[in-house]
């Protein structure tokens, strides 16, 4: 294997540009003052962190897992530089785009981790590369990039650039490029400097990392301006079909592709233990034998959403029944079945008899479940092709779209409404004992386990105003 040469023209302009940044007029903001921890706070384990002659400074400490002293501050796009010593037994490492939430993995810090990988037997030596911290693993390694293994300097003083600009980021170790990554799983986050873990090995009790001069800038302009061309060769990883001109017109994703983050059960604290599994950036709920939630369960967001646009993509199997609720209170008492709430059907209208029962095809594919049937024109793809769902919903206002089409428009609340509920289904007490149904002003969306085998994707969502 051929192994890459440094280019003398990277790194005498990623020279040039520091000295461009290091004037007076530099847009650089510090993130650490110095003299003590102000702006970080302790995530994780009970790692101990320190300021001593101006660097912050971070102490192994037996059986405790990963600790990491994370800014009070998140950042989307930036370019950070630090400097960092560490011990030879210690792998540590710098977070960016990263988080902590108590629905995942019980407050777990997740994200992207500039690696700070010193191994003194030089197996790996990857400091430079980017590992997913509690996620996905490595996603940029440097068993093929000698110039970036070779420039660190063991024992000693380095200086890391990290920069994250929308899908890419870029890593330098003392000016020689590293990483070279394409990935947008995640777009903003604390920053956070790990300690890792030990386990019980009291040889490495009380090591240290240290790091100082932190610096960052922010500016949009002058991130572009200042972001350095030349880097180490591409690798893509997670792209979820999402792009930057639909995050900037308001759009985010309800469902990160890899985990349940974001989604409990319906009448739950947890994500279901079964009946649902997520590969290759699809979620599936799987088959059991029909019934309304008998498997794994609904699945609801744990946020609630007012006037918002929905998109998702979705695949049925052959006979197949679920469906994408939303405006979901949760204020009725938990009960056998579906969660209460306002229904994007999901069906096999060819083999389902749900097809042929309710009022005029009102329990059809795209309908507003037994209220209101779908246009009769509506084009659906063959079982085994994806669809896509769209509800816009906006104060009373509502509309179904199915790829790209509308087939439904109404009025929650109003005669016309109101007068199909007292027909429906939803005519039963029981339904609106918290309230009338279906004119809850927020609510949760929700996925059906209808105990079919039903898969979705890009599931996303924006906010109106």
């Amino acid at each position: 294997m051929r192994k890459p040469l440094i280019n003398l023209t990277i790194v005498l302009s990623f020279a040039t540009l520091l000295c461009a940044c290091n004037n007076d007029k530099s847009p650089w903001i510090k993130l650490f003052n110095g003299k003590d921890l102000s702006g970080f706070e302790k995530r994780g384990g009970e790692a101990i962190y320190t300021v001593e002659d101006g660097a912050i400074v971070g102490t192994t400490v037996l059986e405790t897992e990963n600790t990491f002293l994370a800014t009070d501050t998140s950042y989307d796009n930036f370019i950070l530089e630090l400097e960092f010593k560490v011990d030879p037994r210690l792998n540590s490492g710098i977070q960016f785009r990263s988080n902590c939430y108590t629905y995942y993995k019980n407050g777990r810090v997740h994200g992207y981790q500039a690696e700070i990988d010193p191994d003194s037997s030089r197996k790996r030596y990857w400091t430079g590369g980017i590992y997913d911290e509690s996620r996905r693993g490595w996603l940029y390694k440097l068993e093929d990039n000698d110039s970036a293994r070779n420039a660190f300097k063991q024992g000693e003083w380095n200086t890391y650039r990290i920069e994250a600009i929308n899908d890419t980021i870029k890593t330098f170790i003392n000016g020689v490029p590293a990483s070279h990554l394409i990935d947008n799983m995640t777009r903003s986050g604390f920053i956070g400097l790990q300690v890792h873990s030990i386990g019980k090995d009291s040889s490495k009790n009380g090591i240290q990392v240290r790091w100082k001069n932190i610096r960052i800038m922010t500016d949009s302009a002058a991130v572009v301006k200042y972001s350095t061309r030349n880097a180490a060769p591409i690798k893509i990883g997670k792209i979820l079909e999402i792009s930057d001109s639909l995050v900037a017109a308001g759009w985010k994703p309800l469902f990160d592709g890899l985990s349940n983050s974001g989604w409990r059960g319906a009448h739950a604290d947890k994500f279901p233990a079964k009946g649902w599994v997520i590969n290759d950036a699809i979620l599936t709920v799987l088959p059991s034998d029909g019934g309304e939630s008998t498997n794994g369960g609904d699945i609801v967001t744990e946020c609630v959403y007012k006037d918002f646009e929905l998109s998702a993509d979705f695949m049925i199997t052959r006979g197949a029944n679920s469906g994408i609720k939303y405006y979901v209170a949760e204020k009725e008492e938990k009960h056998p079945g579906s969660a209460f709430g306002l229904e994007f059907q999901i069906l096999d209208d060819t083999t389902h008899p749900d097809a042929k029962l309710g009022r005029d095809g009102n329990r059809t594919i795209g309908s507003l479940y037994d209220l209101i049937p779908a246009s009769k024109d509506k084009q659906v793809k063959k079982i085994g092709e994806w669809n896509n769902a769209r509800i816009i919903a906006k104060g009373k206002q509502v509309e179904h779209w199915l790829n790209g089409a509308k087939i439904i428009e109404y009025e929650r609340g109003s005669k016309a409404f109101r007068a199909m509920v007292a027909k429906s289904k939803y005519a039963d007490a029981k339904y609106n004992a918290a309230g009338p149904f279906g004119e809850f002003e927020e609510g949760h969306i929700l996925l059906q386990d209808h105990g079919n085998l039903v898969s979705y994707k890009n599931i996303m969502i924006r906010e109106l105003k």
